[in-house]
């Protein structure tokens, strides 16, 4: 299926990622951070769209702040990034353009990365957040959680720890290309090896060996979210790229939730690459996308 130019400059930029760290298989971690920082740049800036950096919670965080929004409302978001690389800022504009189409407000994470702070420092910073919006006096259900790749796990692990807590659940979940499976099962790893610009086995084995941190189980229901029974988890929006080698993640987490009740919406685009929304305001395919998200956001 043909894809429009705009997306395919998401590819161009994986691929000169992936080139370089072939080329430079010793890059350091704070190497690969600034790479990785880079994810903001195929991302139109949102209109009408304010930033302000705050400390919820004690964890680094960006608000985004669309004109109009609805301000009872928030999504807490996670950025991708394995874990260990991306950022809050990286992400900003991703989460702006989110925020903006649903009518809200985001509260975007900074949290702590591994390899410093492996598992489950990240989970701890969410939840740590979250309980900060709740003190402030957002009603849970007026809360959403999303997030991306690594963000998309912490996005729905967050949301297990809370119910482990006896936290009231937010009111949805949105995953945008989740990274589930820390043990690496899934069939699309093989067949969409070919047609993923960025994600393969070797950089998915570094970078949960880096969350991991050599001590956590990679079945650990918390590291791998697909461990998880989720009767009774809030209404899920999953949507990933056809050419991604994490499809399989996305399609494991769709069937087994809506298997246990869940209100579930699998989105899987033909021809786009990991985390397309990164394309927001730029690529006809993104906002798309968002468009249905909102629509399924104003039916819950």
């Amino acid at each position: 299926m043909a894809i429009s130019k705009e997306a395919d400059s998401l590819r161009a930029l994986y691929q000169s990622w992936t080139d370089q760290m072939v080329a430079n298989p010793g890059l350091t971690i704070a190497n690969l951070r600034s790479m990785f920082d880079e994810w903001g740049q195929p991302a139109l800036e949102p209109e009408n769209v304010t930033y302000k950096s705050d400390h919820v919670g004690g964890v680094e965080a960006i608000w985004a702040l669309p004109v109009g929004a609805d301000a009872k409302r928030v999504i807490v978001y996670t950025h991708g990034g394995g874990f260990a690389v991306g950022s809050a800022d990286s992400h900003r504009k991703m989460a702006g353009h989110l925020a903006k189409v649903l009518g809200v407000t985001a509260c975007i994470l900074h949290y702590r990365r591994a390899p410093e702070h492996p598992f489950p420092a990240q989970i701890e910073d969410a939840v740590a957040a979250y309980k900060a919006l709740l003190a402030q006096g957002f009603e849970a259900r007026n809360i959403l959680t999303a997030g991306d790749s690594a963000g998309g796990n912490l996005a729905i692990a967050s949301v297990l720890k809370f119910r482990d807590l006896g936290l009231p659940l937010p009111g949805a979940v949105i995953a945008y290309s989740p990274w589930l499976d820390m043990a690496l099962r899934g069939k699309t790893l093989e067949t969409n090896a070919a047609t993923d610009a960025l994600v393969g086995k070797p950089i998915l084995e570094a970078m949960a060996g880096m969350f991991l941190g050599g001590a956590t189980d990679p079945l650990n229901p918390l590291a791998n979210p697909l461990e998880n029974d989720f009767t009774g988890f809030p209404p899920l929006y999953i949507t990933c790229g056809g050419a991604e080698t994490l499809q399989s993640d996305s399609e494991s987490l769709a069937a087994k939730a809506k298997s246990q009740g869940v209100n579930v919406a699998l989105s899987v685009v033909p021809g786009m690459q990991h985390v397309f929304p990164a394309l927001s305001g730029r690529a006809p395919e993104a906002d798309q996308e968002l468009a249905r998200i909102a629509a399924w956001y104003r039916a819950l």
